[in-house]
């Protein structure tokens, strides 16, 4: 059948040929005449993937399909077959007995060159895909193959590559769930791929569509769904984590989903594209998953091969600009990305060795297991850097896996080793902060030819860049270079990669009132925070409430056995406060048993190091340590007797040693990952960089902003299964402001990314008339006496030590300073003493609260980060907004686009500040608003398609009532102005149905949840 005329002209798109991801793409309006039956909607599939130079077969069965793959390899290997050879390599290399689907895989994806053994008695390598060059493998459509299994099936449409059937697609005619999709492949699994030589076995990704709708997903999605429904019951009818919630989205560059069939097809069946995807970004994990990569993935490993290529060519490598970052928000993925680009980037013919750089505390067993099936021997976790030293001399050597503090230390001791000579690409998994002060410019001043590239999901900008550090390393983007590209947590939840967060507030301490006429000069909070009734209140509150949190009364499969609910994190301030809420924990479900002998208490684990600052101003959450022996004597004690509870708990063997404390830190890891935990008290440890999907709420008692909030409460936001849909924080600190700044600025794809210093002068200058006023107040020698002038020294000599700070990042400093080294050392003693001695004085005057509080446990607010929330933080901003409408602009624009949900209604709310008063009621001005744009727009869908307007609004109301738009029954019939013949064959009923049905669903969904 001929495709329409429609499906033959298509929008002009931005395509490279580098490109795998197509650049920007522009959907073509829709019309009622686009719509077709399911064989129609086949047919123009078939049709433009004619176009787009797939060879069309037509084959009946399969002897007809192994001819023809017989013939493609031929042609792929420039042989012919023997008769006999054909049948021995068959037999022995493609469709061996009992094989299935990951045996299959794993040829495509690590044994794809099979040795054929010829009559002759020679040998030929016979290639079943060329990855060298794509361009070699020859695509083939086919349609309505038909094979008996259990049950006879037959398959929409099959795109064969070099004749092996590598990509599925099943289509639904438009208006039908997307789901039925991906059932029906589910069923051709159980009755049918494996049927005769198993070919279709071979089948790599999958394409569902409806027409309206396309996804696609990875064959071990499919497998793994049936495998574990064949493991449920049959009344259970929970999701897996193998079910269609992990199918994909296809998108451009800029995350913008392509939905519709034909620009899906346009972009992803694009040969160049498709083969890349099935050659380059797949990765066969370790655990036998096939894993295909998603578009921004994809987009990220290809911006940093470009990078590394153009800099070469100009000779930029050695500087900032030859490298950049990847923001890519936490719980997307970054580790596969950044694995890949590392791969890929070591395969390039100028590059003599990658660097993968993680941090040591990630080398968990998993990641272990997976870095050396990446290149056997690539890691090893002892401490020496003999291990690194040898692979770095090796020339095979193409990347090397290793930690931060090991390439640290081989720098230090290999001072004018060759390989800094070398064309060096360093990749790092996780660029933290930490990553910005001498471990970086140690990197810079060491390597010669090198590119920097950093994966971040929280990066520091402008904004959440403190004042510490060095002020040219202050943000992420002044250490790595220029943001490569961006994948925001609003376009992680839009696309359902991540789960929202729902936050609730826990007020825990209500002040009474203080007399006027009485002067604190201070107020001891965090004693208060402590207090151990405050303290039991918490304790109470979470076990009362860690059932309904997490779940508990739900089951799933988990890794081949049945779990219920999830497992969670408590944040902790300090380590004192996790050694009290420790104690705590365990006097409480003491005494639960003690009352109730039916009593299950929680398996509570802890885990802590030494950290240098415990919370941080700027919100980066300090590193902890791994070497318990920096700890001071109470709080090793106390770890030593919390580690061998949970000896007793999980009959294992640690202690606080260093190789003790390393297995017990990767051992709790563990068992927090296979829900063998239901809680672990932490202070910053597993609050970065840690994953667990089974992980569902995360209860906070510690401080939190920016990069270090979005970090913890990425915690709980990893897809796994139906039963898991949210992410819970619960706070038992007001940090509702935080959360909004933070959600605020990481959804913010243009957040600056550069902290703008003074010119040197000014600073040396500022610095030099400090110098000045410091000598001439309290010359040198003289001792700082009395309460005042010892307060001004402390001031006076901590901005001085602030500009020095800045200053030393300027190489002429040196020469400038007039400070000598002398006279920095005894003012540093005479400062450091006195503020001291102040801080503890201070300390001491603070006034005790204890008798002046009450504390209580309330449900302050719980927050859903979704539409009304957003629009609740537009109000606010609206009202703070100083008057410029310049400044109000951009706050409002800037709290739309954190929202994952405000995208088809953003365009409203930008008229909406263009056109509302700086003044007057926000509330008020906004319902007039949007009741007007209602109106308006609906009153266009009648016109445009010619419907009666007084059932069109009735039915609008009621569906803003119920809260959806019945498409059901005849009151859809009943909007029509006229009516045909629903049995005419010339009729366009059901096409005219599905358009106004789809137009009503669009401006239900555009104005939901505003205005009401």
């Amino acid at each position: 059948m001929t495709a329409p005329e429609s499906a033959k002209h298509y929008e002009p798109i931005a395509v490279s040929d580098e490109s795998t991801v197509v650049a920007e793409y522009e959907a073509p309006a829709r019309t009622a005449a686009d719509y077709q039956s399911e064989q129609q909607l086949e047919d123009a599939f078939i049709t433009q993937l004619q176009e787009q130079a797939y060879e069309r077969l037509t084959i009946t069965s399969e002897a007809e399909l192994i001819d023809n793959l017989r013939t493609q390899l031929e042609a792929l290997n420039k042989i012919t077959f023997t008769d006999a050879e054909w049948e021995q390599f068959f037999k022995t290399s493609i469709s061996s007995a009992n094989e299935g689907i990951v045996e299959k895989t794993r040829r495509i994806h690590e044994d794809w060159i099979q040795v054929l053994h010829r009559e002759d008695g020679s040998s030929k390598n016979i290639y079943l895909i060329d990855k060298s060059d794509i361009h070699n493998n020859r695509l083939q459509v086919l349609n309505q193959y038909e094979a008996e299994g259990a049950y006879s099936n037959r398959y929409d449409v099959t795109v064969l590559v070099n004749g092996l059937p590598m990509v599925h697609i099943e289509l639904k005619r438009r208006g039908v769930d997307i789901r039925e999709a991906f059932n029906q492949i589910s069923r051709y699994q159980r009755d049918s791929f494996w049927a005769g030589s198993g070919l279709y076995e071979y089948i790599q990704l999958f394409v569902i569509s409806n027409g309206t709708l396309t996804k696609y997903y990875s064959n071990t999605t499919r497998d793994g769904h049936l495998r574990e429904q064949a493991r449920k019951s049959r009344k259970s009818r929970k999701q897996t984590s193998n079910s269609y919630a992990f199918t994909s989205w296809w998108a451009d560059a800029n995350n913008k989903a392509i939905t519709d069939l034909v620009g899906f097809t346009k972009t992803f069946f694009a040969k160049h594209t498709l083969l890349n995807i099935l050659t380059k970004y797949c990765v066969f994990d370790v655990d036998q998953n096939l894993l295909v990569m998603r578009p921004y993935q994809i987009v990220a490993a290809e911006k940093i091969l470009r990078k590394i290529e153009t800099a070469t060519n100009y000779k930029r490598y050695g500087t900032v600009t030859a490298g950049g970052y990847i923001w890519h928000t936490t719980g997307s993925g970054k580790t596969l990305t950044s694995f890949k680009a590392a791969q890929l980037a070591s395969r390039l013919e100028s590059v003599e060795k990658v660097l993968f750089v993680v941090d040591r505390k990630d080398l968990d067993y998993q990641t272990q297991r997976e870095y050396d099936r990446f290149e056997k021997g690539a890691v090893d976790n002892t401490k020496n850097t003999a291990h690194l030293k040898k692979r770095m001399e090796n020339p095979s050597s193409r990347i090397v896996v290793t930690t931060i503090q090991k390439l640290s230390r081989f720098i230090e001791q290999n001072p004018k080793h060759p390989v800094f000579g070398q064309h060096m690409v360093l990749i790092f998994d996780e660029c933290h902060r930490s990553q910005f002060g001498d471990m970086h410019t140690a990197i810079t001043k060491s390597f010669k030819k090198y590119h920097l590239f950093g994966f971040t999901g929280t990066p520091i900008f402008a904004e959440n860049s403190g004042s510490g550090g060095n002020p040219k390393l202050k943000t992420t983007e002044q250490a790595f270079g220029e943001k490569l590209h961006t994948y925001t947590v609003v376009d992680a939840v839009n696309d359902k990669n991540v789960l929202p967060f729902r936050i609730d507030y826990i007020n825990t301490i209500k002040a009474k009132p203080i007399e006027t006429s009485s002067e604190v000069s201070s107020i001891d909070t965090a004693s208060a925070l402590l207090d151990p009734r405050r303290i039991k209140l918490v304790v109470e509150y979470v076990l009362d409430h860690f059932n309904q949190k997490t779940k508990r009364d739900a089951s799933y499969t988990l890794k081949d056995r049945r779990v219920r609910g999830f497992n969670s994190l408590f944040a902790a301030s300090s380590i004192d406060a996790a050694k009290r809420y420790y104690n705590a924990f365990g006097k409480a479900q003491l005494e639960r048993a003690a009352q109730n002998p039916g009593y299950e208490p929680l398996k509570i684990g802890i885990i802590y190091s030494f950290a240098p600052n415990e919370e941080l101003a700027d919100g980066i959450l300090a590193e902890e340590g791994f070497d318990p022996n920096e700890l001071d004597g109470d709080s090793r004690g106390f770890l030593e007797d919390a580690i061998q509870d949970y000896n007793d708990m999980f009959s294992t063997s640690w202690d606080t040693s260093a190789e003790g404390f390393q297995g017990y830190y990767k051992d709790l890891s563990a068992k927090l990952k296979n829900r063998e935990l239901d809680m672990a008290i932490v202070v910053n440890m597993f609050l970065t960089g840690f994953d667990a999907t089974t992980l569902n709420t995360l209860w906070v008692d510690k401080n939190l902003r920016y990069h270090g909030l979005i970090q913890a409460y990425s915690r709980t936001n990893r897809i796994l299964n139906s039963v898991k849909t949210y992410g819970n924080i619960v706070s038992f600190r007001d940090l509702k402001d935080e959360t909004d700044d933070a959600l605020a600025l990481f959804g913010n794809k243009d957040a600056g990314g550069v902290v703008l210093l003074r010119p040197y002068a000014e600073y040396l200058q500022e610095y030099e008339q400090l110098l000045a006023e410091l000598r001439e107040k309290y010359p040198a020698g003289q001792l700082v006496e009395g309460e005042d002038t010892q307060k001004d020294y402390i001031n006076l000599h901590g901005n001085l030590l602030r500009l020095r700070n800045i200053l030393t990042s300027f190489d002429e400093f040196a020469e400038d300073d007039s400070l000598t080294d002398g006279e920095l050392q005894e003012r540093q003693s005479i400062y450091l003493d006195l503020y001291q001695e102040h801080r503890t004085q201070d300390a001491a005057e603070k006034t005790q609260i204890h008798e002046d509080v009450v504390f209580e446990i309330e449900l302050a607010r719980q927050d859903e980060v979704n539409v009304d929330y957003i629009l609740m933080l537009v109000e606010k901003y609206r009202e703070d907004g100083k008057g410029e409408d310049k400044e109000l602009r951009a706050s409002i624009d800037r709290a739309v686009d954190a929202s994952p949900t405000l995208r088809n209604k953003k365009d409203l709310i930008e008229q909406f500040v263009d056109k509302v008063s700086i003044t007057g009621p926000i509330d008020e001005a906004w319902r007039e608003y949007i009741e007007q744009k209602r109106t308006e727009e609906l009153q266009a869908l009648i016109a445009e398609e010619n419907l009666k307007p007084e059932e069109t609004e009735a039915l609008i109301a009621d569906a803003f009532r119920d809260g959806t738009v019945p498409t059901v029954g005849t009151r859809i019939n009943k909007l029509f102005a006229q009516r045909s013949s629903r049995f005419s064959r010339a009729n366009m009923h059901g096409a005219k149905k599905r358009v106004v049905i789809e137009k009503l669903n669009t401006f239900f969904d555009r104005f939901k949840g505003l205005g009401e």
